[in-house]
């Protein structure tokens, strides 16, 4: 069974959040259509960035569409700036990391990574996202681009899920953007302000066609969904690869209650109340449906057939009222014969390796060193480690 300790924090939790939701479909301002959107709530703890390399990870936050909130934040391990190439460190007046130009750098993988909060809260920029980040591109020696996606019900479907892919063709451009710029053509690609519109952090280091997407409770719904875009989109993306997703603790529902949801519907953080409420805000009014696909990932005539799916690793906890549609989708990814095993942790809890209050325990290290083991698996060095 889960600590005490635990137990109180769910408690805690559940009351905040269902007040959260409740006074959300209560106040008619948040339900107004906002093109715009917002991507933090005014209660979220907020990490500021460090574009220094404190505690190995050095961070920044851009802002990539004029028309929208829609925001990044960049985590770069120190690995990135070996002992080899210290000469290409430069400190400018703001105090950063800043590429040096005409060096060689060394490249690593990118991880595309969306935060939980059921579509309606957390932040790419919350204490514990932030924390989680910092870790995943130590363990997993990548760049993480956390994102910052429009939440609910200011924006609702699909806003979240087409800000998840229009950041998954930013990333293609930027790769785009940065061939352009080692064949000298990169200080004349201006934005219409006039500013550079390449990220100079990732055309350093980013190597997009080992790029892999992880999603969190909510953020894992729309982790497979860009994945599933991803696929359809085939060599549009080029050279961005989307080598494999990881799943943990996906948001997913459907209308026909599996065991799990009759089991666990009064468990730990996300309850069955909690994750009505979050989808009755998430989905247009006209569309509610927990056979939504946003929702079921098992519902008939999904496309692109699974078997075309990248590699998938899920991660499930015994007390998550949401697990055994996680589960069943795992399963039917490994019958079309998709790489997609299954991590099953006794005791854990919804996001027990994300949430800020348990980050620190046992159990959520070493679910990120599991991660990160699998995920090597696919990010594995392909050609040459530095280039210009």
């Amino acid at each position: 069974m889960p600590s005490l300790i635990v137990k109180l924090y769910s408690v805690i939790f559940k009351y905040q959040q269902k007040h959260l939701l409740q006074s959300l479909i209560e106040t008619p301002e948040s339900t107004k259509p906002n093109p715009f959107g917002i991507t933090s709530r005014t209660n979220e703890s907020i990490a500021a960035s460090n574009p220094s390399f404190s505690d190995g990870v050095a961070t920044k936050d851009i802002h990539v569409d004029p028309f929208s909130s829609l925001s990044l934040r960049i985590f770069l391990p120190d690995t990135a700036v070996t002992s080899s190439l210290s000469s290409t460190y430069q400190v400018p007046n703001y105090g950063g990391y800043s590429p040096a130009a005409g060096k060689s750098h060394r490249k690593l993988p990118v991880m595309l990574q969306f935060h939980g909060g059921g579509f309606v809260s957390g932040s790419n920029e919350s204490v514990g996202n932030d924390a989680f980040c910092r870790r995943i591109a130590k363990l997993c020696d990548v760049i993480v681009v956390a994102v910052g996606y429009r939440l609910a019900p200011e924006t609702k479907y699909p806003g979240a899920f087409e800000d998840g892919f229009k950041v998954l063709n930013w990333l293609a451009k930027q790769a785009n953007l940065a061939v352009c710029g080692r064949l000298g053509a990169q200080s004349h690609i201006f934005d219409s302000f006039g500013a550079s519109m390449v990220e100079p952090w990732l055309a350093a280091h980013g190597d997009t066609s080992r790029c892999v997407l992880l999603g969190v409770s909510s953020g894992a719904n729309i982790a497979d969904y860009v994945a599933r875009e991803a696929v359809e989109a085939g060599k549009r993306l080029d050279p961005l690869k989307v080598v494999a997703q990881i799943l943990m603790f996906p948001f997913f529902i459907g209308s026909t209650p599996t065991h799990s949801e009759i089991k666990l519907a009064s468990s730990y953080f996300y309850d069955k109340t909690v994750c009505m409420l979050a989808w009755k805000l998430f989905l247009p009014k006209e569309e509610f449906s927990l056979d939504h696909p946003a929702a079921n990932p098992l519902i008939a005539g999904r496309q692109p057939p699974l078997k075309c799916m990248p590699p998938t690793l899920t991660v499930v906890a015994e007390h998550d009222f949401m697990r055994d549609r996680a589960i069943a989708y795992s399963e039917e990814l490994r019958k079309v014969n998709v790489d997609a095993p299954l991590l099953d942790y006794k005791d854990g809890v919804h996001e027990f390796a994300t949430l800020d209050v348990l980050l620190q325990t046992p159990q959520a290290q070493a679910c990120a060193e599991d991660v990160s083991i699998w995920v090597k698996k696919y990010i594995s060095l392909r050609g040459h480690e530095f280039s210009y």
